[in-house]
């Protein structure tokens, strides 16, 4: 049988975890690579909390398939991993299809699993599938529904993964019960995708940005759109951003305490793209015109560089922060919060640093 038999139709486990593999790096943007950098036995469970949290948010995302029957389905999905040959194919498009398509492939692997690295999967998309058939019925208005829709869709994401490092071995017990940092980890990198995103997501009716701050701005969130608003819709991009940066205190300490070479680029990879896509964003009324996001070469300068480990971390965030201090507006509505948390943000950098210059770390990277 060819190896491409294998994939269509996989009966061995080895087949099976393949084709999760497979579908990891069909489904992620950017998670694949650093999954796959993980050791043995926490990268398989990684690799399953991932494909598993992409099928249920397929799910979510398919306004086609009627609320009646999805917000059933988001609630009891958790139940389906221990469910032998359960596949759903009414849901999502393309690879995210073909994922629920063959679910039953990913609970074949799932059962071979730890039990302890099986109840933090179960346990999370759990509560994720609660929270997400919550809003659902109802939209993101608030501040506080803001954080509570980033910790439904990624700061349970940041806390499931920390439970699976400290089972795994190799990170502390701590971060099994380090459930404010893991939010706040999820939540630095859901803000900002949902921030980068606006174009994106207006154009296909949805609506993630919190109508609290949208509301002082615009009477419609898509009036963004209008030069003739573009002052506006900075001030907005502005404030959502300055509120983004309260939680980098809480990822700066999280990542600082890792001890796994691994799990610490996993973590520390996407949080650096994060604030860089924020440095990106800030002040950038191409947010609502055109897609921002890192030019390639950047990106594969950022990676090379975590050879270094911390000190690429310290580097990196030090010079996105200084630029984002560097295009702060004068008459910008949230300066001054803004400016202060920068602030604080670069000093905590340099006492991690250990009071050395970080930006003399540009030369070691």
């Amino acid at each position: 049988m060819s190896s491409q038999d294998l994939l269509n139709n996989p009966t061995t486990p080895e087949a099976q975890l393949q084709w999760c593999y497979t579908y990891l790096v069909k489904t992620s943007r950017s998670f694949a690579v650093v999954i796959q950098a993980l050791g043995d036995e926490l990268r398989d469970a990684v690799c399953l909390f991932y494909l598993t949290l992409r099928a249920l948010d397929t799910v979510e995302d398919d306004t086609r398939f009627p609320k009646e029957r999805r917000i059933p389905l988001l609630i009891s999905f958790h139940k389906k991993l221990f469910e032998k040959g359960w596949n759903f194919n009414e849901c999502g498009e393309g690879d995210e299809k073909t994922l629920l398509a063959n679910f039953n492939i990913v609970i074949d692997v799932f059962l071979r699993q730890k039990p302890v690295f099986q109840e933090v999967i179960a346990e999370i998309t759990r509560r994720m599938g609660d929270g997400m058939s919550e809003f659902v019925q109802r939209e993101v208005d608030s501040l506080d529904d803001w954080d509570l829709y980033c910790h439904y869709v990624a700061g349970l994401v940041g806390i499931g993964l920390s439970k699976l490092f400290a089972a795994s071995g190799l990170e502390d017990e701590s971060y099994r019960y380090a459930d404010r940092m893991s939010n706040s980890m999820g939540l630095a990198l859901q803000k900002t995708n949902i921030i980068r995103d606006y174009l994106e997501d207006i154009n296909q009716d949805r609506i993630f940005w919190p109508k609290a701050v949208w509301n002082k701005y615009a009477a419609k969130l898509e009036d963004f759109k209008d030069p003739k608003n573009s002052i506006a819709a900075l001030n907005c991009l502005n404030e959502l951003i300055t509120n983004a940066m309260q939680h980098i205190p809480d990822c700066l300490q999280y990542m600082d305490e890792l001890k796994d070479p691994n799990v610490f680029n996993f973590c520390a990879i996407p949080q650096i793209m994060s604030i860089s896509t924020l440095a990106l964003c800030y002040n950038n009324h191409d947010v609502f015109t055109s897609v921002v996001k890192m030019k390639r070469e950047d990106t594969e300068k950022i990676i090379a560089s975590m050879m270094y480990g911390k000190k690429a971390l310290f580097y990196w965030y030090y010079y996105f922060i200084n630029i984002m201090i560097s295009k702060v507006p004068f008459n910008d509505p949230n300066r001054k919060i803004m400016i202060d948390r920068l602030q604080s943000a670069r000093a905590d950098l340099e006492r991690r640093a250990g009071g050395q210059p970080i930006a003399a770390l540009a030369s070691k990277l």
